[in-house]
């Protein structure tokens, strides 16, 4: 699926399923809320943290799928071309940092 048929197929959903967008700034919210959800995931399964027992049944990906809905959603209330974006960011962060990172002493 590519992002333009992401921001279609979810576009579709809401119209249908879910009836209508939430406004962009209860959207906001529950993004942030996904990605605290990712946050809390990786915080346990890869830091210092340990899960609860009511933690054992945590989906990375499920959560992390959130995440790209959410953020679709926003997109699409806002008329952003998700997959023009990400193409102009790659663009723009090449070029900036073309030499940065393999300069960077801390990588090597």
């Amino acid at each position: 699926m590519t992002i333009k048929e992401a921001q279609q197929t979810v576009d579709q959903w809401i119209t249908t399923i879910g009836v209508r967008y939430f406004s962009e700034l209860t959207n906001t919210a529950i993004l942030m809320e996904e990605v605290g959800e990712v946050a809390r995931i990786m915080s346990r399964q890869y830091g210092e943290q340990s899960f609860k027992a009511s933690d054992k049944e945590v989906d990375l990906a499920d959560e992390m799928a959130d995440v790209m809905f959410v953020l679709i959603c926003l997109a699409n209330q806002c008329g952003i071309d998700l997959e023009e974006a990400m193409e102009k960011n790659l663009a723009k962060k090449t070029k900036r940092d073309a030499e940065r990172h393999k300069n960077n002493e801390k990588l090597t």
